[in-house]
């Protein structure tokens, strides 16, 4: 466990967007974004949702009210460092731009969040990439507005600070994190979800779910030494606020996820989930997220040929939110210990009717694997293709995640990270 800070923090941060939620919220961006005098905006897109429609009818209302609005659709589902690139060149030869609006999964809205930084300030990507893999560098001048439109119900990249990629040379997944990359607006609207496939929700779910879990779960801010005003970060640990967004996650996902999956069309459990994936971003973005997203990053970065159901084919990817998931259940029993109250309630949040076990260590692991099962997972890092063999790999790019690692609720070493991996190749099987 952590030694007693000599010095406890006594002060904890929250910050949020602007938030328009419910059906039909996106017919009224263009109102909106009219507030913060835009005159230019670029849409920024992937061309999978870019083929509903959905960001050029945005486009069109945005035109209504004056402005003049281009689409850019070359986002790559699971951004890379050459594909925000290509974003960015894209954005300064036909700037400059007044806003920016985001119209996809997390990919497109952090690919817009790059583009804002990288219009507004000077430098390179990886002079604000996160430190080690970058130079951990903070933007010196002020961003333009972002409104970020979700048509997945998962990252919550609308409420964060944050944006992540690959970086393709290394082979490992990291991001940008600062106060500034925040949307200024998010509009979720839920009919946006609806064509959603199955194997998509069930991915991006998982991320809603590890969103909750994670930040429920992370070592409290009082655990902290005392920071200066300059010293504070985005993730200061779990605390009052984000517990009560974390709770409320977990309650909708207890009612919702399933039927979200095995029926599509189902609004209700549409709507519950984008709600859902609303409140765990409001708190992870505030409390930070710790050893499953810190292993999800070299998970998804190295991937070999897995192609997953519900995603483009034409190259291997595994989901963020599937990498996230599939070592959750070994890291949940590894940090039961530090806060094994948070622990239970969690599982007791996310599945009601399940009974306690006599060893309490394993609730929250059996209600998570029951339900990965369930909505069609597959079983550990072995169903995507990783061995023993890769385990040294994938615990070197998880132990660069330290910024995550840092808010484990327990200290997470090099062999604990190992040996998470290692028994997280098969979960059920």
């Amino acid at each position: 466990m952590f030694t007693a800070p000599g010095d406890p923090e006594s002060v904890f941060t929250y910050g949020a967007p602007a938030l328009k939620f419910g059906p039909g919220a996106s017919a009224e961006i263009g109102f909106d974004l009219g507030q913060y005098g835009a005159r230019r905006v670029l849409v920024v897109t992937d061309p999978g949702v870019a083929a509903t429609g959905t960001p050029q009818r945005i486009a069109d209302q945005l035109a209504g009210y004056g402005m003049e609005a281009h689409v850019y659709d070359g986002v790559h589902v699971e951004p890379t460092d050459r594909s925000m690139l290509a974003a960015v060149d894209h954005a300064r030869a036909s700037g400059p731009w007044d806003a920016f609006v985001a119209v996809g999964g997390g990919s497109s809205i952090d690919t817009a969040k790059a583009v804002n930084l990288l219009t507004t300030n000077p430098g390179e990507l990886t002079d604000y990439l996160n430190a080690p893999v970058g130079g951990g560098r903070a933007p010196s001048q002020p961003l333009k507005p972002l409104v970020a439109v979700p048509t997945t119900t998962g990252t919550g990249s609308e409420s964060t600070t944050i944006c992540v990629l690959d970086v393709l040379d290394l082979k490992v997944k990291t991001g940008i994190s600062h106060g500034r990359l925040r949307p200024v607006l998010a509009v979720v609207d839920p009919d946006l979800t609806l064509t959603q496939p199955a194997g998509v929700t069930a991915a991006a779910g998982m991320d809603i779910l590890c969103h909750a879990l994670e930040s429920y779960t992370a070592r409290p801010y009082t655990s902290y030494e005392r920071k200066r005003p300059e010293e504070r970060v985005p993730y200061c640990g779990s605390n009052p606020v984000a517990d009560m967004w974390s709770e409320r996650a977990l309650q909708l996902l207890a009612h919702s996820f399933r039927a979200a999956v095995r029926h599509g069309d189902d609004a209700g459990a549409r709507a519950q989930m984008a709600l859902a994936a609303t409140f765990a971003g409001l708190g992870f973005g505030n409390a930070g997220v710790h050893i499953p997203h810190a292993n999800a990053y070299p998970i998804a970065g190295r991937v070999k040929d897995f192609r997953p159901e519900g995603y483009p084919q034409d190259e291997p990817m595994v989901p963020h939110g599937m990498a996230v998931a599939l070592t959750a259940p070994e890291a949940f029993r590894f940090t039961f210990e530090a806060r094994p109250e948070r622990h239970l309630r969690a599982a007791e949040l996310l599945d009601p009717a399940a009974d306690r076990p006599d060893d309490l260590a394993e609730f929250l692991p059996g209600v998570l694997t029951n339900l990965m099962r369930d909505i069609g997972l597959p079983d550990g890092i072995g169903g995507v293709g990783y061995t023993e063999a890769d385990v040294p790999a994938l615990t070197e790019g998880a132990m660069k995640q330290q910024r995550l690692l840092a808010t484990a609720p327990r200290p997470v070493g090099e062999n604990d990270v190992a040996g998470i991996l290692t028994r997280s190749i098969t979960l059920w099987s």
